[in-house]
């Protein structure tokens, strides 16, 4: 019979995985304004904007409600499995700075080759626009990554009506490039 791990040491591998991931997330956040200095139309094309915390709770939604449920989740599960508290407790800590830079207001960037959004850069030829387009946000959809792959931009409607005609441009622009080269 095999020995599985004591739930002490899994909830401890849980926290930890969370940890970095938080860390990870943070990192990326202070990297926005290095990437993205300047708002409004770009000097070599593109266009700049920032969004406001009720813009990332609108295109967090999902995530926030997901974040609430796997907060409460390992309280129900602690008497079972046996489980010291300090690991529920660090979990909704870790959980709730995740929430938190969540819903910290972003900024975002178009540019001829690039996306900037969340602190990195996704090349256009790995992105596309989503056909269905929510009424308060942007989705573009990661290339290769399924399901797993939505992308949304936050904020306000003028700021995003300005960067739905600059990705349409640069869709139309790379499907221009395709069919050259096809011929």
């Amino acid at each position: 019979m095999v020995d599985l791990p004591s739930a002490e040491h899994v909830a401890m591998v849980a926290v930890a995985v969370l940890a970095v991931i938080v860390a990870w997330d943070a990192y990326w956040l202070t990297k926005q304004r290095r990437d993205v200095p300047e708002l409004g139309p770009l000097a070599g094309g593109g266009f700049a904007w920032a969004s406001e915390g009720v813009h990332e709770m609108v295109r967090q939604w999902g995530n926030l409600g997901s974040m609430a449920a796997m907060m409460v989740l390992p309280w129900a599960l602690l008497e079972a499995s046996n489980t010291p508290i300090i690991y529920a407790i660090l979990w909704d800590v870790f959980l709730a700075l995740h929430l938190i830079s969540l819903l910290i207001p972003k900024r975002y960037a178009i540019t001829s080759t690039h996306l900037f959004a969340d602190g990195q850069r996704y090349p256009w030829e790995r992105l596309r626009l989503a056909k269905r387009q929510p009424k308060r946000r942007i989705m573009l959809l990661r290339n290769g990554w399924g399901p797993f792959g939505p992308l949304p931009l936050g904020g306000d409607s003028d700021s995003l009506r300005v960067a739905r005609e600059y990705i349409k441009a640069m869709e139309q622009a790379r499907s221009g490039e395709v069919a050259d080269e096809s011929e």
